[in-house]
């Protein structure tokens, strides 16, 4: 276990879902349905709507099994944390963690119900066709980190894998795995 990963991870959970669900209170606090509040004209608004499906409104019938979902991966993440040894991997977790749980809380606390719940959405983009929050930033830019990570071959515990023996880039560590010479 990597407690600098760990905490980074927890960190990183705890500020972003702080953020998400403080601007969906100042949103529900402040706005009515459907009002749009300019912030750079028309290219960023702010546009309060209530959403009961994913990204895109897609599986509306469905958000008692987008809970499910959520609550799965936050059980997986928070089950998986201790195995992390990379701080950009935690970065990563963190962000889906956060995601994950803000978007969920909105599903088990808002109405119609327990379980079935919209989600606050309130950022709106021009040229971008949805609406979205900081729970969903939180996840796609963790699923940006994702592919970094995966394409350049980064390991869990951070190492760089550039072959398929498992070896690295990193001099240090290739100095330490190598064999000794008498």
């Amino acid at each position: 276990m990597s407690p600098r990963a760990l905490g980074l991870l927890a960190a990183i959970a705890v500020v972003a879902y702080g953020l998400d669900q403080g601007t969906k209170y100042l949103v529900t606090t402040n706005l009515a349905v459907n009002e749009t509040v300019p912030v750079l004209g028309e290219i960023l608004q702010l546009h309060y709507v209530t959403n009961p499906g994913a990204a895109f409104s897609f599986a509306t019938g469905f958000t008692w099994v987008l809970s499910i979902v959520a609550i799965g991966a936050i059980v997986f993440i928070i089950g998986f944390a201790p195995r992390i040894r990379s701080l950009r991997w935690a970065t990563m977790f963190g962000l889906v963690l956060a995601g994950a749980f803000g978007n969920v809380t909105d599903r088990l606390t808002r109405p119609p119900g327990f379980g079935v719940g919209h989600v606050i959405d309130f950022i709106q983009v021009w040229g971008f066709p949805a609406i979205f929050n900081v729970a969903d930033i939180a996840i796609v830019s963790a699923m940006g980190l994702f592919l970094l990570l995966s394409l350049r071959n980064v390991g869990l515990d951070g190492v760089r894998r550039t072959d398929d023996a498992g070896g690295t880039d990193d001099p240090e560590k290739a100095s330490a795995d190598a064999p000794s010479t008498p």
